[in-house]
């Protein structure tokens, strides 16, 4: 057996994030909060940085539900409700959230893996969201099956394509307030050959034509993902010695111009607990946002009675991940 070999660095190679930036990464007022419902989903995919699957159990209680529903209602500041999981729509709180967010006239995101669509007990989904004029951003990793199916399991891409069609049957991307958009994420790296995400604009037009001839798609927009290293992806490249050496392939590539668009600026991510950090990233590896070296809760925003507490934005290697390049967010390319 060929031993792959693996150009030597450490950790301490890599440029601390804050080091390179110019400024103290600040966060702007609070428009987003992105809702992690939990980690139980009915896929396991193995790229997934939030390390869900079937047999996970967290998901958010009622009383913490109840609080961001609360915060929903007393923040007119908040533009975007954005739910994710695990498969958010087999979550408690999925529902009432949505409903208390368009209430209040805010947009929603809901992030789908579309399968679940097909699980016992959530046929109803396509038509709910339809209903709420909630926006689908559904993950569909190539528009070719074999890579779909290894990176998220046997069938996921006939069950994907089938999911969109009924989608489009219901109106999305044919009515205007009905938005259907797809996730691109990069195949996990094997070998130092890596590689970011295709040019955007370029990869929706092939996915525009290669959906709409073989199985008359529509979608809105493609947004192309980077994988960050963490959850199983960082277990992939960990098990091939890959994960600094692609930390450094990450820092080599930053781009300076990104900075400004950056997620975490203008969003706060909630987790099941009721906890908040900057991003769902920073949510995935633990490291809670603070106020005066203090961490933040939903709790503790209601008591404020503000969104914009913290001081300054939580940092790690892995936000080269979303500086790389065109940059990366749950909203695609930055720049």
């Amino acid at each position: 057996m060929i031993q792959q070999q693996v150009t030597p660095i450490s950790l301490d190679a890599i440029t601390p994030f804050e080091k390179k930036l110019d400024l103290t990464l600040t966060k702007k007022s609070i428009s987003v909060l992105q809702i992690n419902l939990g980690k139980r989903c009915n896929l396991a995919c193995s790229h997934c940085h939030v390390e869900a699957s079937p047999n996970r159990t967290e998901e958010l209680s009622p009383e913490v539900g109840d609080r961001i529903i609360e915060l929903i209602y007393k923040f007119p500041q908040i533009k975007v409700v954005d739910l994710t999981g695990g498969a958010p729509e087999m979550l408690y709180g999925f529902k009432p959230i949505i409903e208390a967010a368009r209430a209040n006239g805010k947009e929603v995101i809901v992030r789908s893996n579309l399968t679940i669509y097909f699980v016992e007990g959530f046929e109803d989904i396509p038509d709910y969201c339809a209903q709420n004029q909630v926006r689908v951003v559904a993950s569909l990793p190539c528009y070719l099956a074999d890579n779909v199916d290894k990176m998220r399991g046997k069938g996921v891409y006939n069950d994907s394509i089938q999911a969109i069609q009924w989608l489009n049957r219901l109106g999305y991307s044919r009515n205007p307030n009905l938005i259907l958009d797809l996730v691109y994420n990069p195949p996990l790296p094997t070998t130092e050959k890596f590689s970011l995400a295709p040019n955007q604009i370029q990869l929706e037009r092939d996915y525009q034509i290669f959906l709409k001839e073989h199985f008359e798609i529509d979608f809105n927009n493609l947004l192309t993902i980077t994988n960050l290293p963490m959850g199983r992806t960082k277990v992939h490249l960990e098990h091939r010695n890959l994960h600094i050496p692609y930390l450094h392939f990450l820092e080599s590539h930053f781009n300076a111009s990104t900075v400004e668009h950056l997620m975490c600026r203008n969003q706060l991510s909630i987790d099941y607990l009721g906890n908040i950090y900057d991003c769902d990233f920073n949510q995935m590896e633990n490291l809670p946002a603070k106020q005066r070296d203090r961490p933040l809760t939903v709790a503790k925003l209601l008591e404020a009675g503000t969104l914009d507490l913290i001081d300054e934005i939580q940092t790690a290697p892995y936000c080269y991940g979303c500086t790389a390049g065109c940059g990366s967010s749950c909203g695609g390319t930055l720049v």
